[in-house]
């Protein structure tokens, strides 16, 4: 009988040195990719009494989005702006559901710079902007374990 490893296949490759202790301050929210915004939210916000934050097309990113709160992190709507855009290339392949996890930091260049000597593989090298002005940057799912992974600094340095 096969004996099973109790870490993740890509674990074995880090010893203790490399790992990235505390490199996310906490979970920011999660996106999930939908068709349309109004429909959406007659779940989350209607039916889930989720209260709506903040409301904004976000033209870099291609996409209209939706905080909405649950306690101290959100949910994040994610509607396409067109087909073309990667949220829309993503509901044309996948279909709605999950599309990332959002993690905040105090300091994404910082967190960029330990991610990229660790090696992990990111999209953004460079910080872009995201709702609210916020700072965001997106890491590989290669790098982690198959979810899309953003990295969060919001506008202001604010938790």
């Amino acid at each position: 009988m096969a004996q099973c490893s109790p870490r993740h296949p890509a674990a074995a490759r880090w010893d203790d040195a490399d790992r990235l202790r505390g490199v996310f301050d906490r979970i920011d929210h999660v996106g999930v990719a939908v068709q349309e915004i109004d429909a959406s939210l007659e779940l989350y916000r209607d039916l889930f009494e989720l209260v709506l934050a903040h409301r904004e097309i976000v033209e870099e990113q291609g996409v209209e989005a939706v905080l909405l709160d649950v306690g101290e992190n959100h949910v994040e709507l994610l509607a396409p702006l067109g087909p073309d855009t990667p949220v829309g290339k993503f509901l044309a392949k996948q279909g709605p559901g999950l599309h990332h996890v959002a993690y905040q930091v105090s300091d994404i260049d910082a967190t960029l710079a330990a991610l990229r000597q660790a090696g992990t593989a990111l999209i953004d090298e460079q910080p872009r902007v995201g709702i609210r002005d916020s700072r965001v940057a997106f890491l590989h799912p290669r790098a982690t374990g198959g979810v899309l992974t953003e990295v969060v600094q919001p506008a202001g340095g604010a938790h």
